[in-house]
C-alpha cells in the first residue's frame, strides 16, 4: 500500500513540473494579451461586432510605424529636438533617461547586457557572480579606469543590482549574454552548455 501511495505521489509531482511551467506560461501570455488588447479596444459599431486581438495588432502596428518614420532623415530633428526637451525638463528627465536606458540596453543599437562576466565581490572571495559588466570606464563619475561596473540580476525576478569593483576581479565569460541571462534568473536550473 505505501508502494501504491509512494507511486501516486511521484506521479502526482511529475504532472507539477509538467503542467505549472506551462500553465504559468499560458496565463502570463493571456493577461498580457488581454491587459495590451484593452489599451486600445476596438468593436466595429455598425456590426456591434468585437476583433479580440485587433487593439494588440494596431499597438504594434502604431509601434512599428513610429520606428519606421523614426528611422528617416526627414524626423532626425523632430526626435532630436524632442529627445532634448524630455531630458531637460524637471522631474520628467528622471523617469524618461532612465526607461529610455533600460530598453535601449536590451533591445537597442547601444545594447549593455551583451557582456557576460564572472565577478568575485571582493579580492580574495571564493563565492563568485554571474552578472553583465556594463562600464569598462568609471572617469566621469570620479573612479577611473580601475573600477568597472557590473549588473548583477536577481534569480526568479526581473530586478538586479549595480555593482562597482575592481577591473581585475571580472572575467569575461564566453557565452551568449541571452542563455546567461536565463540561467541567472531561473536560479542555475536552465542548462548552459556553452558556459565554459
Amino acid at each position: 500500500m505505501k508502494h501504491v501511495l509512494r507511486q501516486i505521489v511521484s506521479y502526482f509531482l511529475r504532472g507539477l513540473i509538467f503542467l505549472v511551467p506551462t500553465a504559468a506560461t499560458v496565463y502570463v501570455f493571456v493577461q498580457s494579451f488581454i491587459y495590451i488588447d484593452g489599451i486600445i479596444h476596438y468593436e466595429i459599431p455598425v456590426l456591434g461586432v468585437e476583433f479580440p486581438g485587433l487593439g494588440l495588432l494596431t499597438l504594434l502596428g502604431i509601434i512599428t510605424i513610429v520606428g519606421m518614420i523614426g528611422s528617416t532623415v526627414l524626423a532626425q530633428p523632430f526626435i532630436y529636438w524632442g529627445n532634448q526637451f524630455l531630458e531637460r525638463a524637471p522631474l520628467v528627465k528622471t523617469v524618461y533617461t532612465a526607461v529610455k536606458d533600460l530598453i535601449s540596453a536590451f533591445v537597442g543599437q547601444e545594447k549593455r547586457f551583451d557582456r557576460p562576466v564572472l565577478v568575485k565581490m571582493y579580492e580574495n572571495a571564493e563565492v563568485q557572480k554571474l552578472g553583465f559588466l556594463t562600464r569598462e570606464d568609471l572617469s566621469d563619475i570620479g573612479l577611473g579606469k580601475e573600477k568597472v561596473a557590473v549588473y548583477l540580476p536577481h534569480s526568479y525576478a526581473f530586478s538586479g543590482n549595480l555593482f562597482v569593483v575592481p577591473a581585475a576581479n571580472v572575467t569575461p565569460i564566453d557565452a551568449k549574454p541571452a542563455d546567461v541571462m536565463k540561467f541567472i534568473v531561473s536560479g542555475g536550473v536552465t542548462k548552459l552548455e556553452d558556459l565554459h
